[in-house]
């Protein structure tokens, strides 16, 4: 075989740069790489001409490119398009088919020939067509849906229909006999695939990650072997070895491995086709295009593209109309549907191999995909404005609805609050005790590490409209962005970053389309902790100009730091990213940071400051609490222990002092002068005070002398102030230890009483010690 490695690096070489070229001018690689092959091969310069090694290279591409495209396919959203997208495929389908073999009977065309030129002009691409909407950022339209649907049912027809031509083809004659043949042949094999692939394959990738047989190279081998077993049975059945290769792909895709590893067996078949052997193949494409048809064959050259194009439209949008959508948006999808590019290109060149073609129909087949595509990023752009502007580019329905957020701290608690009202929501984080308070709030939350695929499964990832990564770590965040996206297809991810030095970060940001939450960097475990201690003020903005949000931050005169959280248009919500524009009439909602408000701190702070603390995890009767309580008093008090005990046990038997089911507050007067201390216990099994009344698990316990009556009246009146919060019960019972109580009392909304050792500090606890405070007599 000869084989020449410069003649291989001089085709790489102009595929390279044609593909760049058409990704530049926004155009599908493809489409340039045979642009390159007619430029530089046979039909203009001659500079580079085929051979048989390139030859087999590009067959080995075509083989591998039809297992990529299969395994970009779900079978399982064949189920789910929907009576809209099935009635375009149709229509998409049917009538450009219908022109082609009028083509043919117009024209004389051999019947191959025919049958071949209604199968290709009735293509839409669904590589292309994911593509184009992916760079439109339209993935969550059903504008999207209907097109992808389309082109996934006409990419599997085409490959039906011109399987049969090749086999047909191949059995000469056309008798009873040899047509029921192929029939029964091809019967057999979509038999066997789909029983191999539904039930077989499956069954077989399950058992091996049972086993540990999670090795990528080991499972890329095992996937090509599968691929070479479907494109056998397609050969043995008369069919031809691309059908197989794409029944293989789509059966794969998730059969063999799990997810991850199956988009990266996914991505390294699309590295090794498209980066590599397919390019051979379009370059090889454009070197047998033949631009005589120009000057001998115009006429059918434009009745082909005439027929391909305005085919599509009219198929396309009369049967679009039949569901009862709208106009605008059928004319769009069936200008949409003229995306070609890869199976057509992939089946010309095929048939031309086989004989079922000549040079002629090969060209205009081929320079029908490339004029007919490059019409599609330019009509789809205008005409998603057009439905834009009339309010008529409509979101899927009952797909891709959710919104998940990972990380939730206080600050992604308040953005979920927000966002619940419009679309469901999912918080994850890693911290128990963020989802505990998140769920206690009313909102959906899952423990576990967002960048195992499990749990964004768990969190259903695949109906996730947007994935929000506002984790303190900025790095986390873009890789939980780039797994929602490479994973599962998540249409926006958004991200916090959290510095400024996020160079390393930018690389993966601009490739997976990455939006900054917020509009700037965001410091998120100070805001969290803000938000968490109340320390923000809540504020909405109406805006009455068209302003980007950078202008307007500018023009916002804050002395304290802001975070623009969340904007509504109309009845619309919107997530604020650093390119977005306001309009006249949105409005914006924006976190204001407060510094701690100046604290005025009485002397039952100071009380509660020196408390002595007591946590009693088990049961324990009232005799044994109060002889510990009398223990710990009577040294701080330099008081007689067993004294007392009896008294608080008498003060008990006198009338019970559980002020309300769950807290009591024994109290009692001693004999002496400028005395008073406080304990404060918790006993989380709880304590029977009354019989007839629940366990008492909150316990303030007040002692001092005659002297103190009016501060002993005033401590009472605190802590009844105190338990009135509504979250009472839940910190006393949920706070890790004493400490974490100590600080909620003494950061307790209530009224103080100033006196002469009145002291203002923003933060009443910075420097003081734990212990004995001699002033507080």
């Amino acid at each position: 075989m000869e084989f020449s490695l410069v003649n291989l690096l001089l085709v790489l070489t102009i595929a390279w740069l044609g593909g760049a070229l058409a990704g530049r001018l926004g155009y599908p690689s493809i489409l340039g790489e045979i642009f390159a092959g007619i430029v530089f091969g046979p039909p203009l310069l001659g500079v580079i001409h085929s051979n048989a090694g390139l030859a087999a290279l590009s067959e080995v591409g075509v083989f591998l490119m039809m297992v990529y495209i299969g395994m970009e396919v779900d079978p399982r959203a064949l189920k789910r398009v929907g009576l809209t997208a099935i009635l375009t495929a149709v229509g998409g389908y049917l009538v450009p088919f219908g022109g082609g073999l009028l083509l043919g009977y117009l024209f004389d065309l051999p019947r191959n020939a025919t049958l071949l030129v209604a199968t290709v002009v009735g293509v839409t691409s669904l590589a292309i067509m994911s593509r184009i909407f992916i760079d439109l950022k339209l993935l969550n339209t059903r504008l999207s849906m209907v097109l992808m649907a389309g082109a996934l049912l006409s990419d599997t027809v085409a490959l039906l229909v011109f399987a049969g031509i090749s086999s047909f083809a191949r059995a000469g004659t056309m008798n009873g006999l040899e047509f029921a043949e192929v029939l029964g042949k091809a019967f057999i094999f979509f038999a066997v695939s789909m029983f191999l692939g539904i039930k077989v394959i499956p069954a077989v990738g399950r058992r091996l990650a049972a086993i540990g047989f999670t090795e990528r190279t080991a499972n890329f081998t095992l996937m090509l072997l599968v691929a070479l077993i479907f494109a056998e049975m397609a050969e043995l059945a008369g069919l031809h070895a691309v059908l197989g290769a794409f029944f293989a792909g789509m059966f794969i895709h998730e059969g063999i491995a799990k997810r991850k590893l199956s988009h990266e067996l996914a991505s390294l078949v699309h590295d090794l086709s498209l980066g590599f052997l397919a390019p051979i193949f379009f370059v090889l494409i454009g070197f047998e295009v033949s631009l005589k048809v120009f000057e001998t064959d115009v006429g059918l050259l434009a009745a082909i593209i005439g027929v391909a194009f305005f085919g599509k439209i009219v198929g396309g949008f009369l049967f679009y109309l039949l569901t009862g959508q709208g106009w605008r948006e059928g004319l769009v999808v069936g200008a949409g549907l003229n995306a070609r590019g890869g199976v057509d290109i992939i089946l010309a060149g095929i048939a031309l191999e086989l004989g079922l073609i000549n040079r002629t129909i090969f060209s205009t087949l081929v320079l029908m995909g490339i004029i007919t595509t490059l019409t599609v990023p330019m009509i789809l752009k205008a005409g998603v404005q057009w439905l834009r502007r009339r309010n008529e580019l409509r979101e899927l329905e009952g797909h891709r609805q959710s919104i998940i957020i990972v990380g939730a701290g206080a600050l992604g608690r308040r953005l979920a609050q927000l966002l619940e009202h419009r679309w469901p929501v999912v918080l994850i984080d890693t911290n128990k005790s963020h989802c505990a308070e998140a769920r206690r709030m009313g909102l959906q939350a899952i423990v576990g590490n967002a960048l195992k695929e499990d749990v964004l499964i768990n969190a259903s990832a695949e109906q996730a409209r947007a994935v929000l990564a506002l984790t303190p770590n900025a790095e986390v965040n873009v890789l939980v962005a780039q797994v929602a996206r490479e994973l599962f297809l998540v249409p926006e991810v958004y991200v916090a970053l959290t510095s400024e030095e996020h160079e390393a970060l930018d690389p993966i940001i601009e490739a997976y389309d990455v939006r900054q939450l917020f509009g700037q960097t965001v410091p998120i475990e100070e805001w969290d902790h803000r938000v968490a201690r109340g320390e923000v003020r809540e504020a909405e903005l109406q805006i009455n100009e068209t302003i980007a949000l950078e202008a307007l931050l500018a023009r916002i005169e804050a002395d304290e730091p802001l975070l623009p959280l969340m904007a509504f248009r109309d009845d619309q919500f919107m997530i604020v990213t650093e390119k977005m524009v306001f309009e006249p009439g949105d409005r914006l909602v924006v976190l204001f940071s407060e510094e701690p408000r100046v604290a005025v701190r009485d002397r039952f702070d100071r009380l509660v400051e020196t408390a002595a603390l007591l946590d009693i995890a088990g049961t324990v009767t009232l005799e044994a609490f109060f002889e510990k309580v009398a223990e710990i008093l009577s040294e701080r008090l330099d008081l007689n222990r067993d004294r007392l005990f009896q008294f608080l046990m008498s003060r008990e038997r006198q009338s019970s002092t559980v002020l309300t089911p769950g807290l009591a507050i024994p109290h009692v007067l001693l004999e002496g002068e400028h005395r008073f201390d406080l304990l404060i216990a918790r006993c989380r099994e709880g304590i029977q005070f009354d019989p007839s009344l629940p366990p008492v698990k909150a316990i303030f316990v007040l002692v001092g002398t005659p002297d103190e009556r009016n501060f002993h009246l005033r401590a009472l009146s605190a802590i009844a102030q105190i338990v009135q919060n509504p979250e009472f019960e839940r910190i006393w019972e949920d706070a890790p230890d004493m400490e974490t109580i100590r600080e909620f009392l003494l950061q307790a909304d209530r009224r103080r009483f100033p006196d002469v050792d009145l002291v203002l500090d923003p933060n009443p606890l910075k420097g003081t010690e734990r212990g004995v405070d001699e002033s507080t007599g």
